[in-house]
């Protein structure tokens, strides 16, 4: 057989195996899908979201402080090279990326540290709306305690407190200084002030205001009293989305600050937030938070979606020791449940089934008073808009599995109905929200006193 045939033979050979391979395995590396940064305080997540699984390698490297990670099988190309461009100037962590070509299919990040860092490298595969995920968690080397921050918060707003009144007496002084100078007063002239122009928008119905609580209630609420505000989802997870593209994850956060402000500026009350921005934090992570900072309640912040766009109403749940109470509260269940598969956990993270063997010591008290408490918040959302359903629903959210602290999950309205979206988005309709969860809350605590303890916050 002569060269030319063979060589003829050899291309038509590799012809049929292209075809039998297809673009997709000819493909040189893997394509990048999209890559994104999530900086908050906890800690920072790099993600870089492929079409085939990527397989890393890291090292830390000091004087200064820098994470170099290597990833296989990739060139490097436009979208990689977006990820310098994502990193933001307040990131608590990275100073800067750099990215290249270190090696033919190599590619190589180099992050610039604000300080030194814990790294956790893991890999997640498919789920909900992604594809493969190869994630950089960067903690802190020593985790930052939130009990102190709460501490130092409260004494920060104080502070600022003071200096209000401080200034408020100084201006009035200041004022009586200047009329003593100039003579006695005239009678001041009265100005009527016009009333605002009325809102294109249809104002809510006025909000029955609660009964006022006994004095002999108020005085049982004898020290500092301790909310932790879980609003739901963040980062990767971004929840539901309503017909017009509102996200669950920023709408919730929104009532959550909300609910955060108001409570703080109660004189016997303080709250934590298990986020404050737009970062996911893993289920049992959120329990955890609120157990560190000893709460008295935990309060889950959602938006209800469904399946058709009719559904809507207001919902709370309880934690449920049994079966669901409804083939609905069973759904809802599992949809939040699966937060920690779509936002992404590092499943070889040491304290992960320490933390879900705890998750599973719910008692029977806990479940008793959180139903106390959402019967509560219920009754004063009522007063808002819809119900779902009349009464507290139970279910097995793990989120509510704190054995020590009454839980309840707010579904605040249904996202993936369009008269609720826009609810959702109504300032007016958030504030009267968040005041009805306020109420709810200052009168379980009225009913159900928290036991003494110091008043170190």
């Amino acid at each position: 057989m002569s060269t030319s045939t063979s060589r003829r033979q050899a291309l038509r050979s590799m012809g049929a195996l292209a075809l039998l391979l297809g673009t997709r395995e000819l493909a040189f590396g893997a394509s990048i899908v999209a890559v994104r940064v999530w900086p908050a305080a906890d800690y920072t997540r790099v993600t870089i979201e492929s079409d085939t699984p990527l397989a890393a390698r890291h090292s830390l490297v000091e004087n200064p402080n820098r994470l170099v990670i290597d990833v296989d099988g990739l060139e490097l190309s436009p979208a990689l090279r977006e990820l310098v461009g994502k990193v933001r100037s307040d990131d608590p962590y990275i100073e800067r990326l750099r990215v290249g070509q270190n090696q033919p299919r190599v590619v190589r990040l180099v992050i610039d540290l604000k300080q030194a860092v814990a790294p956790q490298l893991f890999t997640l595969a498919p789920v909900a709306a992604y594809q493969h995920r190869l994630v950089f968690d960067l903690y802190p080397t020593q985790e930052r305690d939130p009990l102190l921050a709460l501490i130092r918060d409260r004494e920060s707003a104080e502070r600022e407190a003071a200096k209000e009144v401080r200034d408020a007496l100084g201006e009035f002084i200041g004022k009586i200084d200047g009329k003593a100078a100039s003579g006695p007063a005239s009678p001041p002239n009265v100005v009527a002030v016009p009333a605002p122009a009325a809102s294109a928008q249809i104002p809510l119905p006025p909000l029955v205001p609660p009964a006022p609580l006994p004095q002999t209630a108020q005085n049982k609420i004898d020290r500092l009293i301790v909310v932790a505000i879980d609003p739901g989802h963040g980062g990767e997870d971004p929840g539901a989305s309503g017909p017009s593209g509102l996200r669950e994850k920023d709408v919730v956060l929104q009532i959550a600050m909300q609910l955060r402000d108001r409570l703080n500026a109660l004189p016997n009350m303080r709250a934590m937030m298990t986020r404050d921005a737009d970062f996911f934090v893993p289920l049992h992570d959120r329990v955890k938070k609120a157990r560190r900072v000893q709460a008295d309640l935990f309060v889950s912040i959602h938006a209800d979606a469904f399946m058709t766009p009719q559904a809507r109403g207001a919902s709370v749940f309880a934690l449920s020791e049994g079966g669901a109470s409804s083939a609905a509260a069973r759904w809802m269940a599992n949809r939040e449940n699966a937060a920690d598969a779509v936002g992404g956990i590092n499943v070889n993270a040491k304290d992960a089934s320490v933390m879900r063997a705890l998750l599973d010591m719910s008692t029977t008290a806990q479940i008793r008073d959180s139903l106390k408490l959402g019967g509560e918040v219920l009754g004063q959302i009522g007063r808002v808009g819809k119900l779902h359903k009349g009464s507290v629903e139970q279910a097995g959210f793990a989120v509510l599995k704190a054995p020590d602290i009454p839980s309840i999950l707010v579904e605040s309205a249904f996202i993936s109905n369009p008269e609720e979206e826009s609810k959702l988005r109504d300032p007016q309709y958030q504030a009267r929200l968040v005041e009805a969860l306020v109420t709810g809350i200052r009168r379980y605590f009225a009913k159900n006193p928290p036991l003494a303890r110091s008043r170190q916050l």
